[in-house]
């Protein structure tokens, strides 16, 4: 009588290196959980890079994705890219002699990011890259050798457009291991857009929907540049006509804003937002003016204007199709985006393919059958 083979369980490490990093695995943990559910063979342990008493992870920031606690904090922080990496090796090996798993799953482009691919990649491990294929072309970069480094050595490219996958294709990436799954921020954003919070102050500071601006920067190169930072935010100022600009920011980019000592009357500086409440404040503005992809890609699903500081955009469906404009740091093209979002004469939406919402379910799906 032959006996019955119970195959073993795929056991999955999820990587997160920094708060934005948990928008995009949220979804991924449910897909498991579900998939899970329907009997399979397969499990995940989450992970963060950072310290567990990051401040950077609001109280609320799991509850707000639906999303548990990660269940081990490898404690690295730093600026030092070198510093951090050997550091975050380091405690990954740990983390994966204490933990085996067949596949270690990284998000976006971080050093946590690269780090954690090498050490799987060394160990014989699987490596699944989601937002694989993103490219500036600028090797100048930290971002750009990040995931160019992951991209070659991993197993599973899980892509967000065709772009992403003309990419690969021209590096000579093995046709097989690229998978058009779709964009994965664009599950969390469907997952959550009926949870979406107004903040207490929105009233308070006398916001009325769809008559304020969002203003958010986190670029350090760009903050170091006054003279530059100086232009964007007087046009932007002059170009609202006393129109409020709402800016969450995180303290260092408050304090490079508030040294340039701009008249800024109808700026107000707020301290970064919960999920939720940031959330809301994208879906009800006029008009966005960011230097975040991410925000962008937020942006084009919910039909928001928005004006992107930089040359290039992770995602080109955001400027190509979406509502998102590409002005780099150059405050004639902000002046002249402006004019047109203060008009109301902002291109509509259209939205990419595979903004379905199904993304994470591709990504277990092939998983799971490879």
């Amino acid at each position: 009588m032959s006996q019955s083979f119970k195959p073993s369980e795929m056991k999955i490490t999820i990587v997160s290196g920094a708060r934005p990093n948990f928008m995009k695995i949220a979804p991924i943990c449910r897909a498991i959980d579900a998939a899970r559910e329907k009997g399979k063979n397969i499990s995940y342990r989450l992970i963060y890079t950072g310290p567990q008493d990051d401040t950077s992870l609001d109280a609320s920031l799991f509850s707000d994705l639906a999303l548990k606690r990660p269940d081990a904090y490898l404690g690295v922080s730093g600026h030092d890219h070198s510093q951090v990496a050997a550091d975050i090796m380091l405690a990954f090996e740990k983390e994966l002699n204490s933990h085996p798993a067949q596949v270690v799953l990284v998000v976006d482009d971080m050093t946590a990011t690269m780090s954690c691919a090498i050490v799987a990649k060394k160990r014989g491990l699987k490596v699944a890259h989601v937002i694989a294929g993103t490219r500036s072309f600028d090797m100048n970069m930290p971002r750009e050798v990040n995931r160019t480094i992951v991209d070659a050595i991993s197993d599973y490219l899980f892509t967000a457009g065709m772009v992403a996958n003309r990419n690969l294709n021209q590096e000579g990436m093995i046709p097989e291991y690229i998978h058009y799954v779709g964009n994965i921020l664009i599950d969390t954003i469907r997952y959550n857009r009926h949870r979406l919070i107004q903040p207490m102050w929105f009233t308070t500071l006398g916001l009325r929907k769809g008559n304020y601006l969002l203003l958010t920067l986190n670029r350090r190169d760009l903050l170091g540049k006054r003279a530059v930072l100086h232009s964007l935010l007087q046009t932007l100022i002059e170009k609202a006509n006393g129109m409020p600009i709402v800016a969450p920011l995180h303290p260092y980019v408050a304090k490079a804003v508030k040294s340039l000592e701009l008249e800024l009357p109808n700026l107000h500086i707020l301290p970064p937002q919960s999920y939720l409440h940031f959330g809301f404040l994208i879906n009800q503005a006029k008009g966005i003016v960011t230097d975040s992809g991410n925000i962008a890609e937020e942006a084009t699903f919910l039909d928001v204007p928005c004006i992107t500081l930089n040359t290039y955009a992770e995602h080109p469906e955001t400027w190509r199709i979406g509502t998102n404009e590409l002005v780099g740091e150059n405050s004639f093209a902000l002046s002249a985006s402006l004019d047109k979002l203060m008009f109301g004469e902002w291109k509509h939406t259209t939205l990419p393919d595979r903004w379905d919402g199904r993304t994470a379910e591709r990504i277990v799906q092939t998983l799971i059958n490879s």
